[in-house]
């Protein structure tokens, strides 16, 4: 069992464990010496978001590669997909992210991916762990005063942007009216100057980020605000990302949110109708809703299920030979094009979509009919297995019994957050709701905050 990564990275309160100086600076050091085993002159590149404890979170980080014998060079504030891109492109031996995602400001990561663009397999962070735990029994503290984040070099962004607009060269937004929230994160330093080439009218709003409004009331965590303003200015589509950027959900000129269950839908629809969907099937998670199973399946299109977390569904992906999987949440992977989800990627092969087919994002996902499903999170003292608590067990088992086929339970642990999750599609809404209430009780009274 890992103790520090979880489904996406290190991540924390910034200044305490794992993401104290001290730990910072041993991570540096274990991914350093781990690259090292390969390369005897190892090199990594470097990102950020725009929280205010980004900035000594890369020195620390920077000073235990260095001391590790590794060279970093910086990107600067970026988005998580851009440091994968970038690790790929120049051959760099790791890519490494300080970014807490959708999470708030107090929080912060490490997100590292490999050379070839990947995010490292669970076997591999288990041996980071393992080295960091080591390293912390003699590692002291750096001076934060004495250390500086690597100086930016301005053309990594330059070349991400550059890849962005290659990957869907025709397009053109002319006549398309767009509602752009960047979540005052890394999406802020990229989308003015990339959408401003492409033509339409852009709205760009939450794009001045100060240290500690990245993803405040606006962003992917509250899709309602870009899909209330697309509204109120009368826009074609809205899109919205997270604070690294690596997911986006949208919304239609209704100010419907169009989630990325929704967005698996156009997307499988249009690679199939090209001849492109391998295998006819598409990968998505167990959070993703019956609706969408139902309608792919009207299509000719299977769907599988993967553990939340993109990193599980690209494993799946690559199993399968698949060239489409995605999560509910916006992440959304188009292998032939990018390794991780990109939600400015995203973007752009929607709007693709939607201008080739000439039709509204709101036409193309109307028979989407999705079942009720409601999430209830329950804070957790500790992650105890689930399986080993008999009230709990006892409550899923008779909600699976009551829904049969005609719904699902779906109760896991946050990989991010210190939260367990209860997932319940059923046909009826209040049938739904008691039984969500009835296993968040479970949990909550057993191991709740």
């Amino acid at each position: 069992m890992r103790k520090l990564f979880g489904t996406d990275g290190i991540r924390g309160i910034a200044g305490q464990h794992p993401l104290d100086s001290r730990t910072v600076y041993a991570v540096g050091l274990a991914l350093a010496h781990q690259v090292k085993a390969g390369n005897s002159h190892p090199r990594f590149v470097l990102g950020m978001d725009t929280r205010e404890s980004s900035t000594w979170i890369a020195a620390a980080l920077s000073a235990g590669i260095t001391d590790g014998g590794a060279k970093v060079e910086s990107a600067g504030v970026v988005t998580t997909p851009a440091v994968a891109f970038l690790a790929r492109k120049h051959g760099f031996d790791a890519g490494v992210v300080i970014s807490a995602s959708h999470n708030p400001w107090q929080d912060n990561g490490i997100k590292v991916f490999g050379g070839n663009g990947y995010k490292l397999p669970d076997e591999t962070e288990l041996r980071i762990e393992e080295e960091i735990f080591r390293r912390l029994e003699n590692a002291a503290a750096p001076d934060l005063a004495t250390l500086n984040a690597p100086a930016v070099n301005s053309k990594f962004r330059a070349e991400y942007e550059d890849f962005l607009r290659a990957a869907v060269p025709s397009l053109n937004l002319d006549g398309l009216r767009l509602v752009l929230d960047c979540a005052n994160g890394a999406a802020s330093a990229i989308a003015p100057e990339l959408f401003s080439q492409i033509g339409g009218k852009i709205h760009l709003t939450h794009i001045v980020p100060d240290g500690r409004n990245i993803n405040a009331d606006c962003g992917a965590l509250h899709p309602e605000v870009v899909a209330k303003e697309t509204a109120a200015l009368g826009a074609d589509i809205g899109v919205t990302f997270d604070g690294d950027a690596d997911r986006a959900l949208f919304a239609d000129s209704t100010g419907k949110v169009v989630n990325g269950d929704a967005v698996l839908l156009l997307a499988a629809r249009d690679l199939h109708t090209r001849n492109l969907l391998n295998g006819g099937l598409v990968v998505a998670t167990t959070m993703s809703n019956m609706g969408l199973e139902a309608a792919l399946r009207r299509d000719g299109i299977q769907m599988l299920r993967a553990p939340v977390g993109d990193k599980y569904v690209l494993e799946r992906m690559q199993k399968e030979d698949a060239s489409l999987g995605g999560e509910q949440s916006g992440h959304i992977l188009f292998p032939h094009l990018a390794t991780t989800g990109d939600g400015l990627l995203t973007a752009l092969v929607v709007l693709d979509i939607v201008r080739r087919s000439g039709k509204s994002l709101h036409e193309l996902i109307a028979d989407l009919k999705v079942f009720p499903q409601v999430i209830v999170n329950v804070r957790v003292k500790e992650k105890k297995p689930l399986d080993e608590i008999a009230t709990v067990t006892s409550t899923i088992r008779d909600a699976e019994t009551a829904l049969a086929e005609n719904g699902r339970v779906v109760v896991r642990y946050s990989g991010t957050e210190a939260l367990a999750r209860v997932m319940i599609e059923a046909e009826s809404e209040i049938v739904m709701r008691h039984h969500a209430d009835r296993i968040a009780g479970a949990i909550r009274e057993a191991i709740g905050v």
